[in-house]
């Protein structure tokens, strides 16, 4: 649509792929990108100070490059299956200069408010190196992601050593010598603790609950590639199932651990993916603790009735959903247990504004983001409609969940990657849009082509050619059959009018 000014809110993964799909679609003559960093990247931009980014200096992927990578821009050929963040930030980048984005952001800028007139054009003010300022425009983008404000519980009593968010950890350097508690087993709690665990006196981990932990690796590849593959072919228990087997087989049992036992199936929850944790339970390098029920001082006391003294706590408590430049009386789902939006992108009752990147798949969010970016463009420009009833396709959608997830504010925003995509390209399909065409040096490609020849098999592209010809063949065989003897017409005439 000719004319129409778009904001788009941070220059992340999901913001740089809003931008890019604005670009390719017409509507990048009056796009402005909100970043309130120097650069691109979002939370892969490491920074020793604590701030938007929650990763430390050793973090890599729990994605594979597989599945990390946008479907139209490759990885570079000598990404490790599991890139380290330097290298997904140099990604970021790459794509962002690739796809001319750069020259359509604001850097150092933040918007402080976001508010819409009785007209539905937005007012966006904002904060820059020239100062504050106030814009209309046409549509709202928000892609400021979710893992960047610290969720920190509160327990009785004072701990009176270090207390910590693991948002603010970015080194284990500190806590050298030191006896350390972490609290929580997602992924971010399994980091920490394996990084502490190298320099610490003692390492600790503390979970309320029994937590799913999964190998990056099974039979040799990652595990998300044997996910995908699997889950094209097999109903969602079965996949299940499966996929507990195959944990089961890595690790055993956990009560081997001292882990506890997870009450909930490992496709019902956002299960954490880490090859170190158990090795370094198993060797006694963490000890493993039932949930925290109270501080003394420096003595932590569990639930189970024990106490231990730790000199620091590093809280792995996750991230609370939040957009500091709306007005809660707009949009409030800090506390929600269901983010109510139809894909996880469109509001039901505010046509113009789309959150981008705003689900929590059990793999990337950025090649997804990319496809609801792409349907908020074919919006825009008319040639995609959302349902007529927003408000009953959103209660659908969230009384059908791709799984049974657990009910808590964690999952309000879980999907499972393989349903969500084929939802996506659903809805792409409505207006006539085909899936990207990946480049020939993607590494899912790559991994194909190389499965390919060590099996013997063609890749999928041939095998379609070839069952394309038998087809066509099958087709002119039974015309020429079927055309009355000395008709005179040729057997692929009589094959092309059926």
């Amino acid at each position: 649509m000719v004319g129409t000014r778009i904001a788009v809110i941070g220059a992340g993964p999901s913001g740089i792929a809003a931008a890019k799909e604005c670009i390719a679609h017409g509507l990048g003559a009056d796009l402005v990108v909100f970043e309130k960093s120097d650069q691109v990247g979002g939370n892969w931009v490491f920074r020793e100070d604590p701030g938007h980014s929650s990763i430390c200096s050793t973090t890599h992927t729990i994605s594979s490059k597989y599945y990390s990578e946008y479907e139209d821009f490759a990885l570079p050929p000598d990404t490790p299956d599991y890139p380290h963040h330097t290298q997904l930030k140099k990604y970021f980048q790459d794509y962002a200069e690739h796809f001319d984005v750069i020259p359509r952001i604001r850097f150092h800028t933040e918007v402080l408010h976001a508010t819409r007139r009785e007209d539905g054009a937005w007012l966006i003010r904002s904060s820059g190196p020239g100062g504050e300022q106030i814009e209309v425009f046409d549509v709202l983008m928000v892609a400021n992601g979710h893992h960047w404000n610290p969720y920190t519980p509160e327990y009785p009593g004072r701990f009176d050593g270090e207390f910590i968010h693991s948002h603010a950890f970015k080194s284990n350097v500190p806590f050298t010598g030191k006896r350390v508690l972490v609290i929580g087993g997602g992924n971010s709690g399994a980091d920490v603790a394996v990084q502490c665990s190298h320099v610490a006196e003692r390492c600790c981990i503390s979970m309320r609950s029994g937590q799913w932990f999964v190998s990056k690796f099974f039979l040799g590849w990652p595990i998300d590639v044997i996910y995908e593959k699997v889950s094209g072919m097999l109903p969602h228990f079965m996949r299940q199932s499966i996929m507990e087997a195959a944990t089961r087989l890595i690790v055993g049992r956990y009560e081997h651990y001292g882990l506890q036992n997870p009450d909930h199936g490992l496709l019902q929850c956002h299960f954490t993916i880490n090859s170190e944790l158990i090795y370094s339970l198993g060797h006694g390098d963490i000890v493993p603790r039932v949930g925290v029920s109270r501080f003394d001082g420096d003595r932590v006391h569990f639930e189970d009735g024990s106490s231990e003294v730790f000199d620091a706590v590093i809280a792995a408590t996750g991230y609370k959903i939040t957009f500091p430049f709306f007005d809660k009386s707009f949009i409030d789902w800090e506390e929600a247990k269901k983010v109510p939006l139809w894909r996880r992108m469109f509001h039901a009752e505010v046509p113009n504004l789309y959150f981008i990147g705003l689900f929590q798949p059990r793999g990337s969010i950025w090649p997804l983001a990319d496809y609801q970016a792409m349907l908020a463009c074919l919006e825009i420009t008319g040639r995609y409609h959302r349902p007529t009833d927003m408000r009953r396709a959103i209660a659908h959608e969230l009384a059908h969940p791709h799984f049974e997830f657990v009910d808590s504010v964690r999952h309000s925003t879980e999907v499972d990657y393989a349903d969500f995509r084929r939802e996506l390209l659903t809805e792409l399909k409505r207006a006539g849009v085909k899936p990207h065409a990946r480049p020939e040096n993607a590494s899912i490609v790559q991994i194909k082509a190389w499965a390919s020849r060590r099996t013997g098999a063609p890749p999928r592209r041939l095998r379609k050619a070839a069952k394309q010809r038998q087809n066509a063949q099958r087709r002119q065989a039974e015309a020429r059959s079927a055309a009355p003897s000395g008709s005179g017409a040729p057997a692929d005439a009589v094959a092309a009018k059926q």
